[in-house]
């Protein structure tokens, strides 16, 4: 079968602890319920510096600078014993807050973004010198607005402030004076999606080497979804960052599935791309503010640092057979029916035994699986446990049920085939997608043959369902034999010839 490949992968980190302390879920209910409360009072001695993200372990795994496997050899908690790191990562890159402020303006279609005139021209100087952007964005930063209007916008009129260093530097207008879904707390929340996306498409063309006109289609497959009052979520983040990043031929559609969507949404983009409709398509997602902080109070309470303080984005690029990348086992793709049942067991058989019984493949014939990647550092001191692990040892134990591995050897099994966690709480990141760069580069070394990336979702959010959700696929190193599409013309053309073959045979048979 000739199967879609994955051409690459990129991945960035955005320090944002000023929105964090604004814009995220748990600080503005908090700021509601009671403002001078003591974790509000206590959430600023918590947060880290930029180079203390930079030299965080975990940081340097998720822009591809440091192998998921290499944080076993870190001393714990990670946090007290940070790398020597760097800010530009093999996938990606770790950005200050500063200058995504400026992505926030060369995002902004509608001028709802008003920039300070001094913190304007320190962040030209920024985009400038960023290889990505240059001085052709420019002229989108326009000269700034005076402080004083922005803070009248801000305490008159509902705009939503952007800080930096604690002090007011631009705001985030409403763009509808009545519609709730056109405030300008969620069009600052829609306008980071958009301008970490572009950031992640951007470094995913740049890795890739594929020309932005090359991309036919683009999938985002963020937290968050774009709209008015006459239609929620009608999207389309997809096209919207396209724009920006240049990508003139395509086209494209949100997806939505709370954490599980990046796999549905890698696995609409396979089957667009094996089908023929389309020969290159981008999944993108970029970082929702609303998770910011959002284990916070249990940082704050343990005495550690609140360290979901980074927005987190990534991209990934289907493409047509090369014969080279890793390929897309389209047919090893697993599913969590409606009537399957969402206890963790019924979830683990449906998305990770069920594809491989399909084609004869035991647990212990996937390499490596990619299933809920949180840092458990993030986790752990919020009561939810090293997620990673429990669905390690899960996909396990279900191994020695069957028969793939002998009880004894269930350890060793977490060890080889699962990793530490090292992704950021942003909901859909961690589920799979963080390890996806990593196992193509170590199935294109021959480190690895096969790994599973496992998408979950809950879907009782949204209180319209009880069910669980997930999917699976598995990603395989290429034979190197990309099956030619067949030539219909030419079939034609032998059919008739053998035709006349035998009409000659038969009315001269000597």
């Amino acid at each position: 079968m000739n199967y879609p490949v994955i051409k690459g992968a990129s991945y960035a980190l955005i320090h944002a602890v000023n929105l964090l302390i604004n814009q995220g879920t748990t600080q503005t209910l908090e700021r509601e319920k009671d403002p001078d409360s003591e974790y509000l009072k206590n959430l600023p001695r918590h947060l880290r510096s930029f180079e203390q993200v930079v030299n965080y372990a975990p940081s340097q795994a998720y822009i591809g600078n440091m192998r998921p496997d290499n944080l076993r050899d870190v001393a714990k908690p990670w946090y007290e014993h940070p790398v020597n790191g760097s800010a530009q990562g093999r996938y990606g890159e770790i950005m200050a807050e500063d200058i995504f402020y400026g992505l926030l303006k060369l995002a902004d279609a509608f001028d709802l973004v008003m920039l300070e005139t001094g913190f304007t021209a320190r962040v030209k100087k920024q985009i400038a010198a960023h290889p990505l952007f240059g001085e052709d964005s420019l002229a989108a930063l326009k000269e700034g607005e005076n402080a004083d209007d922005i803070r009248k916008r801000v305490e008159e009129y509902g705009a939503e402030g952007l800080y930096y260093d604690g002090e007011l530097v631009g705001c985030v207008k409403r763009a509808h004076d009545r519609d709730p879904n056109l405030n300008a707390h969620i069009m600052l929340e829609n306008l980071v999606v958009k301008a970490s996306g572009i950031l992640a498409l951007k470094h995913l063309l740049d890795k890739t080497g594929v020309a932005a006109n090359e991309i036919d289609y683009i999938i985002e497959a963020s937290e968050e979804a774009c709209g008015d009052m006459n239609q929620r979520g009608g999207g389309n983040f997809a096209k919207a960052i396209g724009e920006i990043a240049g990508c003139s031929n395509a086209t494209g559609c949100d997806v939505r599935g709370f954490c599980a969507a990046p796999a549905h949404a890698l696995l609409t983009a396979a089957a667009l791309v094996q089908a023929g409709v389309f020969k290159n398509v981008a999944v993108v997602a970029g970082g929702a503010t609303a998770k910011l902080g959002m284990n916070g109070k249990d940082h704050v309470a343990k005495d550690m640092p609140v360290l979901e303080d980074v927005l987190g984005a990534f991209g990934v690029l289907i493409s047509a057979n090369d014969g080279e990348s890793p390929v897309f086992r389209t047919d090893v793709v697993g599913r969590h029916n409606i009537g399957r049942g969402s206890s963790p067991q019924a979830v683990i058989q449906a998305i990770v035994t069920d594809p491989l019984d399909k084609v004869d493949l035991r647990i212990t014939d996937v390499d490596k699986y990619s299933v809920e990647m949180q840092n458990p550092e993030v986790t752990v001191p919020a009561g939810a446990g090293d997620v990673p692990a429990a669905n390690y040892k899960m996909i396990g134990a279900l191994g020695v049920k069957r028969g793939d591995l002998e009880r004894s050897a269930l350890p060793a099994f977490v060890e080889q085939h699962g990793m530490p966690g090292f992704a950021p709480t942003q909901g859909h990141i961690p589920s799979g997608v963080p390890f996806v760069g990593h196992a193509r580069d170590m199935i294109l070394a021959g480190d690895i043959q096969r790994a599973m990336i496992v998408g979950k979702g809950s879907l009782f959010l949204a209180r319209m369902t009880n069910q669980f959700d997930g999917v699976s696929f598995v990603m395989e190193a290429n034979s190197g034999k990309s099956a030619e599409t067949t030539d219909i013309g030419a079939v034609k053309q032998v059919v008739a010839q053998a035709m006349r073959d035998v009409a000659e045979r038969l009315i001269n048979p000597n």
